[in-house]
């Protein structure tokens, strides 16, 4: 993937990307609002959610020691993944243990996060994607683009022409004369599903939380999906981040009054699944949970920026976001897009070895709707801060870049008040200068600056800057007020 700057610069030129992301964001954010509003206590309910996020994490050894032995007296088998690498190893030999050549999948940030279909694959097995969303993603050789709606980035008659297309070359086909109709199209979909569904021996989930003290595991969703995957097949595999963990039963409460509200603006979400272990003659008759942990410690270690550790994945940040609602999130180039993403991407991977990541804190304006709209208080504007220092800090031993070298300037201007007196005054001088040689008029009748010469020419492409008053405020301080303090 190209830095986020590049592809970003694409993503903004296609008009139909913009507008189906800005329907779509628009309708989830005044459906959030509208349910928001009804909780008197909202926030009150953040603050606990951070808290009780903030105490797992603070003695998370405890909480996931805690949650192995639950799982395992329940008749679990639990395994423990350093990165992804050894996670698509433990489920790839589950699934050949079981002699399958498909498996079901519910939507699972986590596997896709350790590139678990694409391991699968490598193997001689097909994962089948069961989310809407999900399979239109997976029919059309895409990618995801949002955290809770991965096929944001379609239209209606694109998801048309992909099931149309694609449906016959991995089961049933779409229906003869199948219209563009939401119900028609989730009525094909379920067609296509059921007798995957019916036929499927291995299945392979997420979790939205993992409660330490009972070993019950948790899903929410919209259309039962998950819930076939959860029951039907004998054998089920559940890949989690160690970060999933609440501990106790009753801190769970808190979480399922936060999640539905923010992620899909509903007052509770259709399904949610919970299990505990195996139960005989009941679902599932073979267990495995995978704890994975893929740079979540290092995450755990960094005092700034663990708070994106909170995180519940409700994409609540993204559906507020004006630099999502422009690029969308294929310009991310990471499973996790939107301001989530331009943080806990470079926080998992590490910053300051691939240039692609180290363009994601910059990804943002910071304008702090992405902390005011979080259900767990993540401040994502002071980790997009302390991220892009680290950056900076790591590219030092190399050569300067130019914003290096113009930051350094200003620094160096800015450092002494006399320095500053004397800038500010040679730009008022050349005030005059500058806009008739490169002023233009600017909506509402403001005069700006026009184009620069290079390297000026690399911001004033993009922003109106206005003209440099004539007269600096020391000067008008001075004349007005005698010099007088």
């Amino acid at each position: 993937m190209p830095s986020f700057p590049t592809a970003a610069r694409t993503a903004v030129a296609d008009a139909q990307l913009r507008s189906n992301l800005a329907h779509a964001t628009a309708t989830i954010r005044a459906k959030r609002a509208a349910v928001v509003d009804e909780v008197e206590e909202w926030e009150e309910l953040r603050q606990a959610g951070a808290a009780i996020k903030d105490r797992a994490l603070q003695h998370l050894d405890v909480h996931l020691e805690q949650l192995e032995s639950a799982l395992t007296s329940a008749g679990a088998t639990v395994h423990w993944a350093r990165d992804a690498a050894e996670a698509n190893r433990i489920v790839v030999e589950l699934a050949r243990s079981h002699g399958v050549d498909e498996v079901v999948k519910v939507k699972s940030m986590a596997t896709q996060e350790i590139g678990l279909n694409e391991a699968l694959a490598e193997a001689g097995i097909h994962a089948q994607e069961t989310d809407l969303a999900e399979l239109i993603v997976q029919l059309g050789d895409d990618l995801p683009s949002h955290i809770l709606v991965p096929a944001i980035h379609r239209n209606r008659a694109e998801i048309r022409e992909i099931f149309v297309r694609e449906m016959g070359r991995t089961g049933r086909p779409a229906p003869s004369g199948l219209t563009d109709a939401p119900a028609d199209l989730a009525a094909a979909a379920r067609e296509h599903l059921r007798e995957k569904f019916l036929r499927a021996e291995v299945a392979i989930s997420g979790a939205n939380f993992a409660v330490a003290e009972t070993g019950t595991l948790v899903v929410v969703e919209s259309e039962g999906n998950g819930r076939m995957c959860l029951t039907l097949p004998p054998v089920l595999i559940t890949v989690v981040g160690i970060e999933k963990v609440v501990p106790t039963w009753a801190e769970l409460d808190v979480f399922l009054q936060l999640l539905p509200r923010s992620s899909t603006g509903e007052r509770m979400n259709p399904y949610t699944s919970m299990w505990t272990g195996v139960t005989a003659g009941d679902g599932p008759q073979e267990m495995h949970v995978v704890l994975l942990d893929n740079g979540r410690t290092d995450v755990l270690a960094d005092t700034v920026g663990r708070q994106a550790l909170r995180c519940i994945r409700c994409s609540a940040c993204l559906n507020v976001c004006p630099v999502y609602e422009r690029t969308g999130g294929h310009s991310y180039g990471s499973v996790y897009p939107g301001p989530i993403g331009a943080i806990l991407t470079p926080m998992l991977r590490g910053t300051g070895h691939d240039a692609q990541v180290d363009s994601l804190p910059y990804a943002s304006t910071l304008c702090g709707a992405c902390f005011d709209a979080c259900p767990v208080l993540i401040d994502i504007p002071e980790v997009l801060v302390h991220l892009r220092a680290q950056v900076v800090d790591r590219r030092r031993p190399g050569r300067p870049s130019l914003q290096d070298v113009a930051m350094r300037a200003a620094s160096w201007v800015l450092g002494t008040a006399g320095r500053t007196t004397a800038a500010g005054r040679l730009a008022g001088r050349s005030a005059g200068l500058l806009g008739r040689w490169r002023g233009r008029s600017a909506p509402g009748g403001r005069q700006v600056l026009g184009s620069l010469p290079w390297p000026g020419s690399a911001w004033s492409q993009a922003r109106d800057s206005p003209l440099p008053p004539a007269e600096s405020f020391r000067d008008w301080w001075r004349r007005t007020h005698g010099g007088r303090r």
